[in-house]
This record gives structure tokens, C-alpha cells and sequence, in this order.
């Protein structure tokens, strides 16, 4: 029998984003980073104080991920992955592997246990199977997972031994070996119903099970490494779009969402950041340090 999770997930950032994404702990900081790829920002967020940072862009960006500086990430921009300063807004293009796609642009991005940024692009109109999915160890670009409209993942095993990758146009979550670098061919985890919405974001806790957002769905799911269904999180708001976990101990999963095309009568909840309290823990976001 699916458990449905005993806590409701509550509103901790009333952020209004127009597409909230990518959101991870700074434990360095005990904050919140995430973005807004539409009203194109990223987000910082203290909950001891209850403050918060806009830093508003020009250009849209998909992801922006830690480095050893924490005033520095690498971001996801639409026009390549950049080096960014949080404090004056400047940035350093780093690698571009779709200069070709003008229409493209990035999309989720995260740092494995190896060190190396795992990202995919995609077509800026979700309408053309023209992403891909890529490995980056700061030298070596790597493309892998073949062509999807939009792409989500790709994110690392613990245990360094598979990663995960999301076709959401086409609703299936995926699996590929992973020996080193070496990237397996994608193999169907999870295939959403007719009702799930789209598969979207997705973490992983310290038990290796994923957490994978419901776009168009209201919630997230808590999947076993089989593909089971574990638990579902019910999510006050339709457009739910990636998920993390925070706090001191990792145990808090904070949650993105979406405003984009919602009528704020009927989904007066869209766009914020909500906060919920589990029994699992997460895992510490690794820095890129190349």
C-alpha cells in the first residue's frame, strides 16, 4: 500500500516565481539556492532570518551549482554553462554545447560524487527532441542518453554506480550503468500515468531512493531504486518542479514550483517555496572544484 506523507508541505519562501528550479542546501551557509529561469534570478534564502537575496539577470539560466568561493557558482545559462559572481552579477563563459542549437537552452544540472557537472539542454519551446544530456569534468565534454524535448536529471547514485535521467516530454524516468565516466545506455525506470503529470526534478536521499516532482501533478513521489512507489507528498500547488533537502540534518525537503500560466484565483499558491519535514535525509551538495 502507497504511503501518503503525514505532513503537509508549508509555504517557507514566498518567492512568486515564474519557473522555481534547481534549488539545493548550502550547508556552509545553512541557506537556500535556486532559480527562476523565466524572470531569469537566482535565489538566496537564510531561514534562521527569514531573509532573502534576488539577483536579477539578463539571460535565462537553468541551474547554478556550489564551488569551493560562496560567492561563486557555475550556472546554466542559455547561452552555456558560466562561472557567476552573486555579488556583482558577473559572469565567465566556461563551455557551450549547443552553439549550433540556437533555440536550445540548459536545463537541470547537478555535481556527482565525482566531482565532474552532469546537465542537460533542451528546446526552449518543449516542442523539438533537440537536448541531450552531458557530462562536464571541467576539460572533457561528454554528451550521452540520446535526444529528448526537455531534459531533467541527470543525477549521480550514491554509490556512484548508475545515474538517472528524466525524458519529461515523454514521461519516463531512466537508468543507465555507470562505470567511471562511461555512461550505460538508458533503460525505463518508471513510465508516469495518465493523471501523474510530467515527471520533472528530481534528488535523491541517502538511501538511494528518488524524489521526483510532478509537473501538472501536485506532488512528489518517493521511488524506490526498482522504480516501486514508496510514499507519495502531496503539494498545495499544480506545477511542482524540483525538490531538496536542507536544513541542519538534511531531513527537510524544499520544494520549487512553477507560476507560469496559472490563474492566481485558482492556484493562488504557485510559484513559492514550501518546506516539509521527513524521517529521511538527504545528501550534502557536492562542490564543483574544477
Amino acid at each position: 500500500m502507497t504511503l501518503v506523507h503525514p505532513h503537509t508541505p508549508r509555504v517557507a519562501v514566498a518567492s512568486a516565481c515564474t519557473l522555481g528550479e534547481e534549488i539545493l542546501w548550502d550547508a556552509r551557509s545553512d541557506s537556500l539556492l535556486w532559480v527562476d529561469i523565466e524572470d531569469p534570478a537566482v535565489w538566496r534564502h537564510d531561514p534562521a532570518s527569514g531573509r532573502s537575496r534576488r539577483l536579477a539577470l539578463d539571460e535565462k539560466l537553468s541551474f547554478a551549482v556550489l564551488t569551493p568561493d560562496p560567492e561563486v557558482v557555475v550556472a546554466g545559462f542559455k547561452s552555456g554553462v558560466a562561472r557567476l559572481d552573486l555579488s556583482t552579477g558577473a559572469r565567465t563563459p566556461l563551455v557551450n554545447p549547443h552553439e549550433h542549437r540556437p533555440g536550445n537552452r540548459l536545463n537541470s544540472g547537478s555535481v556527482g560524487p565525482d566531482g565532474a557537472l552532469w546537465f542537460g539542454s533542451m528546446d526552449d519551446a518543449e516542442e523539438e527532441a533537440t537536448g541531450s544530456y552531458y557530462r562536464w569534468d571541467g576539460e572533457s565534454l561528454e554528451g550521452f542518453g540520446g535526444k529528448a524535448a526537455v531534459t531533467n536529471g541527470p543525477i549521480v547514485a550514491p554509490d556512484g554506480r548508475s545515474v538517472y535521467t528524466i525524458d519529461t516530454y515523454n514521461g519516463v524516468i531512466r537508468v543507465h550503468d555507470l562505470d567511471g565516466s562511461r555512461v550505460g545506455e538508458p533503460r525505463p525506470l518508471v513510465a508516469f500515468e495518465e493523471g501523474w503529470g510530467k515527471p520533472d526534478g528530481l534528488t535523491l536521499d541517502a538511501e538511494g531512493h528518488l524524489w521526483v516532482c510532478h509537473y501538472a501533478g501536485s506532488r512528489i513521489t518517493r521511488f524506490t531504486p526498482e522504480g516501486e512507489i514508496e510514499r507519495i507528498v502531496p503539494v498545495p500547488t499544480a506545477l511542482v518542479t524540483k525538490c531538496a533537502f536542507g536544513g541542519p540534518d538534511l531531513s527537510t525537503l524544499y520544494i520549487t514550483t512553477c507560476l507560469r500560466g496559472r490563474d492566481p484565483t485558482l492556484d493562488p499558491m504557485a510559484g513559492h517555496v514550501y518546506a516539509v519535514e521527513t524521517a529521511f535525509k538527504g545528501l550534502p551538495a557536492t562542490l564543483f572544484e574544477r
